[in-house]
């Protein structure tokens, strides 16, 4: 059998045992390591969704792309996974992207990372085209080689193509390394898919934002053209804006279609947690742009050993742009699976309170926290005798912090993440994305956005409140149902 085969017949080897430990409505491999969405699309009415991804093991190898399809984005079913490397110009089949084609179909494009005998690694960018489940690879492939980089680039790190077509040619935007050893993104053209000419360079790191850059997106939102890129070793700021490590940053402003050149205005981080990197978007039928990204981190990975998977997508987002500032709420979608709503209000002080009905690791959770008469305000959450994990709302300096030393992670990682709010004085409301192992922290409407992984054993499923003087609190839980194919 080719490695192709071989992977889909371990898939369906292990599908049944791995579902009964799964999230609810959060996309995981069907089997091992999962990373970076890929080629998130539509195709033939359906959401496409790819992803980095490892069969043979729950921690990263070499690369294959995993694949799921979904009719509204929170019920997905599992396909056979589309790509495997298995060409002599690739070790691993890296990240990429996907469009249509009326002449090939589905196009998917990605990197072909190499390495060679003697270690030496080369990114180079390549092509598969199909019918949304089964895929061929251009023989012309690669189709951008190292010998097309614009001088002063690194051959190792060229990678994580975004196609999309404009009029009637093609375009790519892949990130780089130069040798001062900075991100940047490069644009390519095509009028075939298969012969690509260097077009420009449309932004520079220059240890401004971050080192490398990874995963960049580039889409048109309200009379704005947005860039998404994955940093690489960012430097923390002392309003807690940006902390140290991978970062995924978002950059409002203009694109000169003619000169294809990007001048941003306004740039901001868009998730703030310690598991979030990555994203990719897609433009729904009606006109709103999807978000969804890798809740994992490469630093503070803290999966247990005893799940046979690792990685799972976050809750697909709508994007909107106000005022130069990225907004994400949970798809609408979302909605169509609740069960079991609860609407509780409570006077929350310095006793730690639990409200009837409000707990569980599977829910939608809407509060506002209205007052004047306190500084602080804790949430427990996936909490029991032994275990909890805690939300703090600083009201005074207004910052959030996310914090799961006692959350049962046994390794040696990071556990706590502070972002500043643009709360209202009296009133602060919050959403809480709840599915198992991954808490989505929603503030101020979407303004400020933190998701992160927790790995407490399942019957911790208590939630409470306290704070260290007065709050009034309203309360809306949905649960969530969802049967995953």
């Amino acid at each position: 059998m080719s490695k192709l085969e071989e992977a889909r017949v371990f898939e369906q080897e292990w599908k049944s045992e791995v579902d009964r430990r799964r999230p609810v409505f959060h996309l995981t491999p069907t089997v091992g390591w999962m990373n970076d969405p890929n080629g998130f699309s539509r195709y033939k009415d359906k959401y496409h969704l790819f992803y980095q991804y490892y069969p043979y093991d729950v921690k990263w190898g070499p690369m294959y792309w995993g694949h799921a399809v979904s009719d509204d984005l929170i019920r997905w079913e599992r396909r056979p996974v589309a790509l495997a490397p298995d060409e002599p110009y690739e070790s691993g089949c890296y990240s990429g992207t996907a469009a249509q084609s009326p002449e090939y179909g589905q196009v998917l494009m990605y990197t072909a990372h190499l390495v060679d005998r003697s270690g030496i690694v080369t990114e180079t960018q390549c092509i598969a085209y199909g019918d949304g489940e089964n895929f061929r690879k251009f023989p012309e492939n690669p189709v951008i080689r190292t010998e097309q980089l614009p001088e002063g680039m690194r051959a190792s790190d060229f990678r994580d193509p975004k196609i999309f077509r404009d009029d009637d040619t093609w375009y790519a935007l892949i990130v780089c390394m130069d040798e001062d050893g900075y991100g940047n993104a490069l644009l390519y053209s095509s009028k075939d898919l298969k012969k690509w000419t260097y077009v420009n360079t449309i932004l520079k790191s220059e240890d401004a934002l971050g080192r490398m850059w990874e995963c960049p997106d580039i889409f048109k939102m309200e009379e704005k053209t947005v860039m998404l890129l994955s940093a690489v070793e960012m430097e923390a700021t002392r309003d807690f804006v940006h902390h140290n490590g991978h970062e995924v940053l978002y950059l409002v402003g203009n694109y000169d279609k003619e000169k294809h050149e990007f001048e941003p205005e306004s740039y901001g981080c868009v998730d703030a947690g310690l598991d979030f990197y990555a994203p990719q978007t897609v433009e729904a039928p009606d006109g709103r742009r999807i978000m969804i990204g890798w809740i994992g981190s490469w630093q503070n990975a803290v999966t247990p050993k005893e799940l046979p998977f690792n990685g799972m997508m976050s809750v697909p987002r709508e994007l909107s742009v106000r005022d130069g500032r990225l907004y994400q709420t949970p798809v609408r979608e979302i909605e169509n699976y609740y069960t079991d709503t609860v609407e509780r209000t409570a006077i929350i002080g310095m006793k730690k309170v639990m409200l009837e009905d409000v707990e569980g690791r599977i829910a939608d959770i809407e509060m506002e926290i209205r007052g004047r008469d306190f500084d602080t305000f804790t949430i427990c959450i996936a909490e029991n005798d032994r275990y909890e994990t805690v939300i703090n709302y600083d009201k005074r300096d207004r910052l959030l912090t996310f914090d799961r030393l006692f959350s049962g992670n046994r390794k040696d990682s990071l556990n706590m993440r502070t972002m500043p709010v643009t709360a209202e004085k009296e009133l602060f409301r919050l959403r809480l994305i709840l599915d198992r192992y991954s808490v989505e922290i929603f503030a101020d409407d979407g303004a400020e956005v933190m998701t992160s992984t927790i790995f407490t054993p399942l019957e911790a499923d208590g939630i409470s409140f306290v704070c260290d003087g007065r709050a009034e609190l309203s309360v809306v839980k949905h649960g969530i149902r969802v049967d995953q194919e």
